[in-house]
């Protein structure tokens, strides 16, 4: 048999199903059997799921329900993690949505896509107060995760860590 030999490479084969397209959104996800909670921002939108940039992503077939929020208008779905990768993110398929979500996904789909420049009513808060404080939270979110993401990895030790944490989540007023 001749040593110099290699066989062909395979190329990959591409499993998605629609066009993915750079959209960048808040989202929060639920573990539905865990109840974890995940805070962070989506990188691209598909008609069939969509990509979270996290530090800390769930497993791999985690059942998840997602509520994606952008420029006060917001889709909630389920959805099942296809890809996970620690320190960078994961990858999304939807289940399952209500017919007023779906229009919501076609909205922003085609939006993105050039085929429809029609915006939808935007989504009322939710009585949480100002859109500052929701973008402080998600930022404090963020943090949070980060650090925790941190001590895991060994960048940081276990008591700056939590020292970092506590003076996150201290909720005293500032001056």
């Amino acid at each position: 048999m001749n040593a110099s030999f290699r066989p062909p490479a395979l190329t990959p084969i591409e499993r998605r199903h629609y066009p993915r397209y750079s959209f960048t959104a808040t989202v929060q996800a639920v573990d539905t059997v865990q109840r974890c909670v995940l805070n962070a921002r989506i990188s691209d939108l598909s008609r069939g799921g969509c990509y979270i940039d996290s530090f800390s992503p769930f497993p791999l077939k985690t059942a998840v329900k997602l509520r994606i929020t952008c420029e006060k208008r917001a889709f909630e779905a389920h959805a099942k993690v296809v890809f996970s990768r620690t320190g960078m993110g994961m990858g999304l398929a939807f289940t399952s949505m209500e017919a007023e979500q779906q229009r919501v996904l076609d909205q922003w789909i085609g939006e993105l896509s050039g085929t429809s420049p029609a915006e939808l009513p935007a989504v009322e808060g939710n009585g949480n107060g100002a859109g500052k404080e929701r973008s402080n939270d998600e930022q404090c979110f963020a943090l949070i995760e980060h650090t925790i993401s941190l001590i895991r990895q060994g960048g940081l030790s276990n008591e700056q860590g939590k020292m970092m944490l506590r003076n996150l989540l201290r909720h005293e007023p500032k001056p």
